[in-house]
C-alpha cells in the first residue's frame, strides 16, 4: 500500500548525514597531517585530510543543492534560519580570529603585557616587503569584493551570464591569491618555529588562507549552481551566504595587512 506523507509546516527536518562527522575526521587529518608535515615528515596524512575534505564539500553541497531544488524545503521560514545561522557562524569565526590578534598584540605591546618584545619585529627577524606581495595580495582580495557585490546585484536584475561571470571570476581571485601567499611563504625568510613573531604570522595568515580557500570554493559551487538557474532574485540564500562569508574573509585581511603587514614591519631596522 503506498503512502503518501503530508507535511504540513513549513520547517525543514534535516534527515540524518554522515556529513559533520567526515568534516569532523577532515579536521584532525588536516591538524595531524599539517603538524607531521611541518616537522619534515611524510604529506600523506594531510593530502588524506584533503581529500575527506574534499569529499564532504561535495556531499555536504550535493544534499543542499538537492533540498533547495528537489525537495523544494528551503521555505520562507527555513531561509531565516539558514541566514540567522550563517550570521552566528560568522559570529564565531570573529572570535576565533580576535584570539590570534589577541596573541599578536600581546607578544608585541609592552603595555598589554610584561612578556611582550621590547622590539617589534624582534631582533633577527627579516619581515616581508608590506608593499610588494601583500600590498598586490589586498588589491586582489579588494577587486573580488567588488566583483561578488557585482554579482550580487546580477542575481536581483535577474541577469545569469553576469551573476556566473562574476561569481567565477571572485573564486578565480580567491585562488590567485592563495597562490601568491603560497609564494611568499616559500620565500619568506622566517619559520614558523623561528619565535612568537613567525609563530603568531603564520597562524593568523595561514588560517586566514585556509579560510580563503573554502570561501573560493563556496563561491565556484555557487557559480555552477547560477549556470544551472538554481538561484533566483527573490531566492539566493546560497549565494548571501557565499557572499556573506567572502565579505568577512576581506575585512580579516585589512586587519591582517594592516596590523601584521604594515605596522608589525615599521619598527624594522633593515
Amino acid at each position: 500500500m503506498v503512502t503518501t506523507e503530508i507535511k504540513k509546516h513549513p520547517w525543514h527536518m534535516v534527515e540524518p548525514s554522515p556529513w559533520p562527522f567526515t568534516g569532523t575526521v577532515a579536521g584532525l587529518l588536516l591538524a595531524i597531517g599539517g603538524v607531521w608535515f611541518m616537522h619534515e615528515g611524510q604529506p600523506w596524512v594531510l593530502l588524506a585530510g584533503f581529500a575527506v575534505l574534499f569529499a564532504t564539500f561535495f556531499g555536504w553541497w550535493r544534499d543542499v543543492v538537492r533540498e533547495a531544488e528537489r525537495d523544494h524545503a528551503h521555505t520562507p521560514p527555513v531561509q531565516h534560519g539558514l541566514r540567522m545561522g550563517m550570521v552566528l557562524f560568522i559570529a564565531s569565526e570573529v572570535m576565533f580570529f580576535f584570539a590570534f590578534f589577541w596573541a599578536y598584540f600581546n607578544a608585541s605591546i609592552p603595555a598589554l603585557s610584561f612578556a611582550a618584545s621590547p622590539t617589534w619585529p624582534p631582533e633577527g627577524v627579516v619581515p616581508l616587503e608590506t608593499w610588494e606581495l601583500p600590498f598586490l595580495n589586498t588589491l586582489i582580495l579588494l577587486t573580488s569584493g567588488a566583483t561578488v557585490t557585482y554579482a550580487h546585484h546580477a542575481i536581483l536584475a535577474g541577469e545569469r551570464a553576469k551573476a556566473f561571470h562574476g561569481t567565477l571570476l571572485t573564486a578565480v581571485l580567491g585562488f590567485l591569491f592563495l597562490g601568491f601567499q603560497a609564494y611568499e611563504y616559500g620565500h619568506a625568510a622566517f619559520g614558523i618555529e623561528d619565535g612568537i613573531y613567525s609563530s603568531t604570522f603564520y597562524l593568523a595568515t595561514g588560517f586566514h588562507g585556509f579560510h580563503v580557500f573554502v570561501g573560493a570554493c563556496f563561491l565556484a559551487v555557487c557559480a555552477l549552481r547560477i549556470r544551472s538557474g538554481h538561484f533566483t532574485p527573490t531566492q539566493h540564500v546560497g549565494f548571501e551566504a557565499a557572499a556573506w562569508y567572502w565579505h568577512f574573509v576581506d575585512v580579516v585581511w585589512l586587519f591582517l595587512f594592516t596590523c601584521v603587514y604594515w605596522w608589525g614591519s615599521y619598527g624594522f631596522k633593515g
